[in-house]
């Protein structure tokens, strides 16, 4: 059976969506950053405030984005259709 989807929820999918990205840049950045900063100058090292200040623009920028994303979807939908897939049952 062929199903649409309808509609995304901006704000759900978008706080789900934001916290992945913050951890996940959390996963990535803290090991580059602590490298870079080993092997600097030390007159050139990048400021540790930029460690926490990364993963919040992600978690800010990944919210905006989906958000608009999401409502952008929902707006789309009576035009054009939403996005399809096909379902089945678990007897079938």
């Amino acid at each position: 059976m062929k199903q649409q989807v309808a509609r995304l929820s901006p704000h759900q999918n978008a706080k789900v969506f934001a916290v992945l990205m913050a951890t996940g840049s959390v996963v990535f950045f803290i090991p580059f950053f602590l490298f870079f900063y080993a092997v600097a100058p030390a007159d050139d090292q990048p400021p540790l405030l930029l460690l926490l200040l990364m993963p919040v623009l992600y978690l800010v920028v990944g919210y905006i984005s989906v958000a608009l994303g999401c409502a952008f979807y929902n707006f789309m939908y009576r035009y054009i259709g939403g996005i399809e897939f096909e379902a089945k049952g678990e007897g079938v």
